[in-house]
């Protein structure tokens, strides 16, 4: 970019209330998605949140072709699924991997199903890939409250959440309530998923809590320092982001990030091939 274009992107962001509301919201939804992936990456749990969003679509359809408020009816839907989901890993004969592409395949579905036979005026592409700059002041200000309470409570609990992604039943056997702290992750997830559907859409979100952690895995090996850097990564990546969608006005936001994030991987890949290369090897 030139720096024409740069200075003009940052007058944009400083000049323009909310698009700075707009990225402060964006940052911070990444960041708590990206802290949370890292126990869902390593529990193999983090096509729940993929789940999930599919879910968070069928529920913001609903809510559009009612006219309702579409956060205040995404958001019990989609933690009461995510518990749906954690029910049924622990008592049923179905896989938590079944489950999830069961509910969510069927969610999208009837997503689509409901614009369609409503006739409602709502874009699809606002919901699958999202709109950051439609948030309105209402739905900028929920999404600050939830993300910051997602960030405070995974801070609180980062012990207990340390304990039942690494060794479950150690934690079992030192008095931790491993059903119950899963059952927290789901529920920060869920509310994770569906403020974040309304920046990167239905069909991207996933990457926010998939993308860093596995990025930071590449030179980071121990899970606080994973825990750091996905979410200083998750925080470059949506600025970046956003930032490219600004300065190439036809690039959309969501679309942005996901690319920068799948950039900054490749980097870290090759810079984690690098020190593993210059190691010595033991006998």
């Amino acid at each position: 970019m030139s720096a024409v274009s740069i200075t003009y992107i940052f007058k944009t962001i400083f000049g323009y209330g909310f698009i700075f509301r707009a990225m402060l919201v964006g940052v911070l939804i990444s960041v708590c998605a990206a802290l949370l992936g890292v126990s869902l990456v390593l529990r193999r749990c983090s096509m729940i949140g993929d789940g999930l969003s599919h879910v968070g679509f069928g529920a913001l359809a609903v809510a559009a072709a009612l006219g309702a408020a579409q956060l205040w009816v995404a958001l019990p839907v989609v933690i009461a699924v995510a518990f749906l989901i954690i029910r049924l890993n622990d008592n049923s004969k179905l896989s938590s991997d079944s489950a999830v592409a069961l509910i969510s395949s069927a969610s999208l579905a009837l997503g689509v199903l409901i614009v369609s036979l409503t006739g409602s005026n709502t874009n699809l592409n606002d919901f699958l890939f999202g709109s950051v700059f439609a948030l309105s002041r209402a739905d900028v200000n929920l999404s600050l409250v939830l993300s910051a309470a997602v960030l405070i409570l995974f801070v609180l609990f980062y012990n207990k959440i340390f304990a039942v992604t690494f060794d479950a039943g150690f934690a079992r056997a030192t008095g931790t309530r491993e059903v119950f702290y899963n059952t927290f992750v789901a529920l920060l997830t869920a509310v994770t998923v569906v403020i974040g559907m309304r920046l990167v859409g239905a069909m991207l979100v996933a990457s926010l809590i998939i993308f860093p952690p596995l990025t930071a895995m590449q030179v980071c090996k121990k899970f606080r320092s994973v825990v750091i850097c996905s979410g200083v990564l998750a925080a470059i990546a949506f600025i970046a982001g956003m930032m490219i969608s600004i300065g190439v006005r036809s690039a959309p936001v969501g679309a942005s990030v996901v690319c920068v994030n799948a950039v900054l991987f490749l980097v870290f890949l090759a810079a984690g091939a690098i020190i593993r290369a210059g190691k010595p090897k033991t006998a």
